[in-house]
């Protein structure tokens, strides 16, 4: 299996794909073939989340995969990716967490385990999101400093080979960063050409935190967009862009991230986009059309977060308003 996709080192020593494969939202039964997929077309990192319930599918992906090539794919040329949920924030509950998640994927490690979110909620047995009578989500009073002390250990431990955070801000982010013994490596947040997140980025290149991109194509098909969302694939300048270099707009805004130097993970469960979204590594944008993009920025959330908002530590709430 051919290898094209460019890297980026971690301060640990791992090296980060700056194309992975995104795992959420996956219909049952579709993320085994389209893992296998994803590995076949030259992908080498598969972002993965207990939260996303599909781990032992993308496991089973994994094993076909190199099962089927024949000595050229091996698991250690795969770097993979899970988070810590929100119902998993305590220090010993954080634990139980990536346990279930290696579990799952049949796996002794992780290349990289995130918190997903700095929310706590409810530890509740089996619920994602523990609602109380009137369907509000309840949360926990746990921070997330307390469950990024029970990652520094389980990276000692060898369970997890870096360590980082999912949708914390860069007030949290610089929290982590004051109160921890090891310092965080990714921060993953959601970023495309309506979200640039110019300063977290800058902010991170300072600290030596690779930023990487999910919801790199503004999610078109999250079921919570609001009637006046903006669908970014559809933009006229991405579209006249993308016309010039005889490529997709996909491909467009995910060469703009991948240019900046921000991994992204754009997912998909069709062979032909999955193969579409990877072949990015073949073309430059010119400077000029890195500029035009810079017009482009919105400052849109897609992840809006209303769900969550009256929680003490709902990510972005500043940004956003």
């Amino acid at each position: 299996m051919v290898d094209r996709v460019a890297r980026l080192k971690l301060r640990s020593g791992g090296m980060i794909p700056t194309v992975g494969f995104g795992t959420s939202k996956f219909r049952s039964g579709e993320t085994t073939a389209s893992v296998q997929a994803a590995l076949l077309a030259g992908y080498r990192h598969l972002d993965c989340a207990y939260l996303y319930g599909n781990e032992a599918e993308v496991g089973q992906g994994l094993r076909t995969a190199i099962e089927m090539s024949n000595g050229t794919l091996r698991r250690e040329d795969v770097f993979i990716t899970t988070k810590i949920w929100a119902t998993f924030h305590s220090h010993k509950r954080a634990k139980v967490g990536l346990k279930i998640s290696l579990e799952r994927l049949q796996l002794s490690y992780v290349d990289l385990c995130l918190i997903h979110t700095p929310m706590g909620y409810a530890e509740v047995d089996d619920q994602l999101f523990p609602k109380d009578a009137d369907g509000k989500i309840i949360f926990s009073d746990v921070h997330f400093l307390e469950t990024w002390q029970a990652l520094e250990e389980l990276k000692a431990e060898g369970k997890t080979r870096s360590i980082g955070l999912s949708n914390f801000d860069m007030s949290q982010l610089k929290l982590v960063l004051d109160n921890c013994k090891d310092c965080p490596e990714v921060l993953q947040v959601e970023s495309h050409p309506y979200l640039h997140q110019e300063q977290l980025i800058e902010f991170c290149r300072c600290k030596d935190i690779v930023l990487v991109a999910h919801s790199p194509l503004g999610s078109p098909a999250r079921p919570w967009a609001r009637p006046d969302d903006p669908t970014l694939l559809q933009d006229p300048v991405l579209q006249e862009i993308g016309q010039r270099y005889g490529k997709t707009t996909a491909q467009i805004a995910l060469r703009w991230n991948v240019q900046r130097g921000v991994p992204v993970l754009p997912k998909s469960v069709t062979p032909a986009r999955i193969q579409e979204n990877i072949e990015v590594f073949d073309f430059e944008l010119s400077e000029e059309d890195m500029e035009r993009m810079k017009a482009l920025d919105r400052h849109l959330f897609t992840m809006h977060f209303d769900w969550t908002k009256d929680h003490p530590l709902c990510p972005f709430i500043r940004e956003e308003s």
